[in-house]
């Protein structure tokens, strides 16, 4: 055969970032590998869509955030945002964050001359209000996400963000939570139609409270609880169909439940990991980690770890009541100028690949999901990076890999049964094509298996694959070696290249 031939020409034209495709006689037919990559083709449990959400919050001075994505002068998003998210396709965003707690929804919808500016009480600047909810709605319904809300939580009990210092009351009650709702989703709401929308803006997503147990001069569990079924009870006067999530972080999530769980859908929890936190010489900071790459990528093949037993934790607290989880805010957090370059990297796109299979496993009860901040314009948390005042938007790492795994990815999961060490593989399921999710984690070698599929034949297979060097780093957009490459699977084995993240789609009979 000449199949192992051309696996040595493919590791070496992978190494230099060109394509190559096997060849062989026979689909069915299996070679010598280093080891075995099987699954079991039952349906272990539904995989929800909503695990590629993003998350859009005003960042005032931090990042430019939101503003930076608006056309001022034309009163429009930016074109090469909308493509950058397009491309990206989140199947949900987010609007709130922090913001929400001093956010008044009605100072920014109506005419512009009349829309009242704010202080951004925690991440400075002054916001325009030039974008509000009709202009989120509008986002979402070009991107073709669902939105989500988050509501003014009584500025989640924090004092300091009631009033600004000049005085400006900035604290939400139920009441103005419930008119939310009614302006957004009551065909006839005299305030909305007044503005000149027809249409309902139509929000079906809505959280209630946003890390509210991270802060002890805000409510205490006891109170969030009790004033969540205050608040879902007055919004769904407004609309009975919404999909309401309470927040559950911090081992909150049981007594939530216990007191307001007839009236949620979800459970909500965020994850900034550092994994290496306690590491004075951690090389994921600043620029430390160009020192030493080898140093670097170990301690980013870990990082995994760290949020794997974040969301174990969060499943052990809502399983067996129905409730599923929704970690609608999520990335790393490292210190360093702009939140730390590494992020711009492949290695740390790899990483995020074994979070994204953590996802996957954890599937049965984490239900909305996310491993990025939406936009902005310096922070390597961002999914799309926005170059101000001129250049065009661009997808960082961790944005390829979300669309990657949105764009390969079953509706059940399975189960691996055999799979290498080096290997971090989860797979999904859809139809008779199955998915297998793999993650090389070895930096430079190449690993061959031989793929199986329990109790059944291979009829076809293709692979999507990104691979590149682990040091490549993402800073604009220009053409890069992160473009998926579309592969045809000629026998059973494949060899997978160092640093690679790929989709298998195996078609069996």
């Amino acid at each position: 055969m000449t199949s192992a031939i051309n696996r040595r020409q493919f590791v070496k034209a992978a190494g230099a970032g060109i394509a190559a495709t096997l060849t062989g006689a026979n689909p069915l037919v299996g070679g010598t590998a280093e080891s075995v990559l099987s699954v079991d083709p039952t349906p272990r449990f539904d995989l929800s869509p909503y695990l590629f959400m993003q998350f859009m919050e005003p960042l005032g001075t931090t990042d430019g955030s939101v503003a930076a994505a608006w056309d001022f002068k034309t009163n429009s998003w930016r074109p090469d945002v909308i493509q950058a998210a397009q491309e990206l396709a989140p199947t949900m965003i987010r609007w709130g964050g922090c913001f929400s707690s001093y956010y008044r929804w009605k100072e920014a919808v109506g005419p512009r001359d009349q829309r009242k500016p704010m202080i951004n009480l925690l991440w400075g600047g002054i916001e325009s209000n030039q974008i509000g909810t009709a202009e989120f709605v509008d986002f979402c319904s070009q991107v073709k996400a669902d939105p989500l809300m988050c509501v003014n939580f009584e500025s989640d009990g924090r004092d300091r963000w009631k009033k600004d210092p000049f005085g400006s009351v900035r604290c939400g009650d139920a009441r103005e939570a419930r008119e939310w709702v009614d302006y957004c989703n009551n065909p006839k709401n005299s305030l909305r139609l007044s503005h000149g929308h027809k249409d309902p803006l139509r929000i079906p997503f809505w959280q209630i409270g946003n890390e509210t147990s991270y802060d002890r001069r805000g409510f205490d569990c006891e109170t969030a609880a009790v004033k969540t079924v205050e608040f879902a009870k007055a919004m769904r006067k407004a609309d009975p169909s919404i999909r309401i999530i309470g927040w559950g972080d911090s081992g909150w999530a049981k007594r939530m439940i216990e007191v307001a769980g007839e009236h949620l859908q979800y459970i909500a929890i965020h994850h900034m990991f550092h994994p290496t936190r306690k590491e004075k010489d951690s090389p994921l900071q600043g620029t430390e980690y160009r020192k030493d790459p080898a140093r670097t990528w170990a301690h980013l093949m870990k990082a995994y770890k760290a949020h794997e037993q974040k969301i174990k934790k969060a499943c052990e607290q809502v399983k067996g009541s129905g409730i599923p989880l929704a970690l609608t805010e999520c990335h790393f957090s490292l210190p360093g100028r702009n939140r730390c370059e590494v992020l711009s990297s492949w290695a740390a796109g790899v990483s995020y690949a074994r979070c994204m299979n953590v996802h996957l496993r954890y599937g049965e009860l984490l239900k909305i999901g996310t491993l990025a901040d939406f936009c902005g314009t310096r922070w390597q948390v961002n999914a799309v990076m926005i170059p101000v005042p001129r250049g065009k938007a661009f997808l960082m790492p961790v944005a390829r890999v979300m669309k990657f795994y949105r764009e390969h990815m079953g509706d059940s999961f399975l189960k691996i049964r055999h799979a290498p060490d080096d290997l971090d593989v989860a797979a999904s399921r859809r139809g008779n094509t199955i998915i297998l999710h793999v993650v090389n984690t070895n930096r430079q070698r190449s690993i061959t298996v031989d793929l199986g599929v329990e109790g059944h034949d291979i009829k076809s297979g293709k692979i999507y694959e990104m691979s590149t060097d682990p040091e490549f780093e993402v800073i604009a957009a220009n053409p890069d070696p992160l473009v998926p490459r579309v592969k045809r699977l000629n026998d059973r084995n494949w060899t997978f290249p160092p640093a690679s993240v790929s989709a298998v789609e195996l078609v069996f009979k």
